[in-house]
């Protein structure tokens, strides 16, 4: 990893940035060694001059040091420590040269320019100015002790003790504050250079995370979103959109949204909004779902109109819960109304069964009178019996709830079948764990179950299976049957008092059956079983 600049605090330099620095100075340096050597030559100087062969032996030097620095920059870690280092040789290299190419008459000495620039971009702004500050320090060394004479003569180099004194303080003079503008004006646009990278670094993190934000919204928004542009073709589908139709992007993309979804009133020749739209929507595998939608113009940053954006929701289910809330106010209406009605029936009902039994033993009553009044009673007792299935569907009573094992509640029931004959034909499958507990009143759910299973074996003709599921932890109970099963269209029918598809029948079991799962503070749900016969599931909480 990449080391800190302590001073600042900003990140040092990267390898990316060093290996271009390493590969533009052996550029530098081939061009303008060489160049000098090629100067050197053409002016014919002797080949064994020993200017000549220091100026090889710094080519050589460099490319050394070039090579030695690319190995070690792919290994090192403290890449800050290594770029002091760099710099520190490019000085020394530098003043060496200018030494070698006259001193004071050098043409080099831009070359610590250069040096500032790259310490500038490599490092940060104060270091440029403590680079700006050594090259000031070697270079006027180096002019001083070439102007006192101090400086050894290499070969053929000579160097005269005195010059002008006014000439090497302008020189050195301008050199310096070159040195010192190039350290501020190189400084100020790496900062500023620096400062625009890492604003489009964070633009660049902030794009992306939008990015990721805006598509783990649309993966995981509950609403389906369809994107249709200005022809009505579609152009974007989220996946709730597949999960409500079965459509996938892949499937439906770019084509016409008429095509696809034609109840959908968002597109007529031309894109339209919608406000709270609802329409039946059929699936890919043909089931109709009711939808509420909405749409609204896309437009782009300029105003203009893209397309439509259009959510939907499923509301199939919340219409079910309506059409289950409707049905229980109504029938709480019946209810009360009925149970007033049925003990106002009652009464006389009675009357006129024990009159008619009274007459009944009266002398001398011919066979056909008397037959005539069995009928009667037989007809009043039936009704009576109707009136108290009815009363007890009205006022189911409010359940005595206690712990109750429904396992031991299931195998009494199945005893309880097995001496009935209409259901000796029938196998008893028990799926549920033991013990099986359960809050509830065991009088109301005995009747309950009681009513299923009779429910159960009329469906099946006599002759079936009949399955008892419990799972505690879920709050289930289910009784399912491989007859032929509930239509969908009359599932939530048949929990209506009076409604029956038997021939004979009250049409009150399963009314009674949604009553006291009701007084619990659950709900009975009529679903299709595994062996595509019906399943009654109780679902307590």
């Amino acid at each position: 990893m990449d080391d800190m600049a302590p001073a600042t605090g900003r990140p040092g330099p990267t390898r990316s940035q060093l290996s271009w620095f390493l590969f533009l100075r052996v550029v530098v340096i081939s061009l303008f060694l060489g160049g000098m050597i090629v100067y050197q030559l053409s002016a014919r100087l002797a080949v064994d001059h020993p200017t000549l062969d220091i100026l090889f032996a710094l080519v050589g030097l460099s490319y050394l040091q070039a090579i030695v620095s690319a190995l070690l920059l792919t290994r090192l870690r403290r890449l800050t420590a290594f770029t002091q280092v760099q710099i520190v040789w490019d000085l020394l290299f530098v003043t060496a040269l200018i030494y070698l190419s006259g001193g004071q008459d050098s043409i080099f000495s831009f070359l610590y320019i250069l040096i500032i620039i790259g310490s500038a971009f490599l490092m940060a702004r104060r270091d440029a100015f403590v680079v700006a500050s050594a090259a000031s320090i070697l270079y006027g060394s180096l002019l001083d002790l070439q102007y006192f004479g101090y400086l050894p003569e290499i070969g053929g180099l000579h160097f005269p003790a005195q010059g002008d004194g006014r000439q090497l303080f302008f020189a050195m003079f301008v050199n310096v504050i070159a040195f010192f503008l190039t350290a501020f004006l190189a400084g100020t646009l790496s900062e500023r250079l620096r400062l625009s990278q890492q604003a489009l670094v964070r633009r660049e993190i902030d794009y992306e995370e939008l990015e990721n934000l805006n598509r783990a919204i649309l993966a995981n928004i509950g609403s389906g979103l369809l994107m249709v542009n200005r022809q009505g073709r579609i152009r974007s589908f989220n996946a709730a959109g597949t999960r409500i139709t079965g459509y996938r992007l892949e499937e439906i993309y770019d084509r016409d949204v008429r095509q696809v979804f034609p109840s959908l009133a968002v597109f007529t020749g031309e894109i339209k909004p919608v406000t709270r739209g609802e329409c039946l929507l059929t699936a890919k595998n043909g089931e109709r779902h009711t939808i509420g939608y909405d749409a609204a113009y896309l437009r782009d940053r300029q105003g203009a109109i893209l397309g439509l954006l259009v959510t939907f929701q499923d509301l199939s289910h919340v219409k079910e819960m309506e059409a289950r809330l409707q049905r229980a106010d109504r029938l709480a209406a019946v209810g009360r109304l009925a149970s007033g009605m049925a003990h106002e029936i009652r009464n006389p009902l009675a009357s006129i069964s024990g009159s008619v039994q009274l007459l009944m033993e009266a002398e001398g009553l011919s066979d056909p009178d008397r037959r005539l009044m069995s009928i009667v009673v037989r007809e009043a007792d039936r009704l009576s019996g109707l009136l108290t299935d009815f009363l007890h569907y009205a006022r189911p009573g409010n359940p005595l709830k206690e712990k109750i094992d429904v396992a031991k509640l299931f195998d009494e029931l199945a005893a309880l079948l097995m001496a009935d004959e209409r259901f000796c034909d029938i196998e008893v499958d028990r799926q549920y764990p033991r013990p099986c507990f359960f809050e509830l009143d065991v009088k109301q759910m005995r009747q309950v179950l009681w009513n299923l299973s009779v429910n159960a074996s009329e469906a099946m003709e006599r002759r079936g299976r009949l399955r008892f599921l419990a799972d505690p932890g879920k709050g289930l109970i289910a009784i399912e049957d491989t007859g032929p099963g509930v239509p969908r269209e009359i599932r939530q029918k048949i929990f209506d008092p009076f409604f029956t598809t038997k021939d004979s029948g009250s049409g009150l079991g399963l009314a009674t059956v949604h009553a006291v799962v009701e007084s619990h503070g659950g709900e009975v749900l009529a679903l299709e079983g595994e062996a595509g016969g019906a399943r009654f599931e109780i679902h307590l909480r």
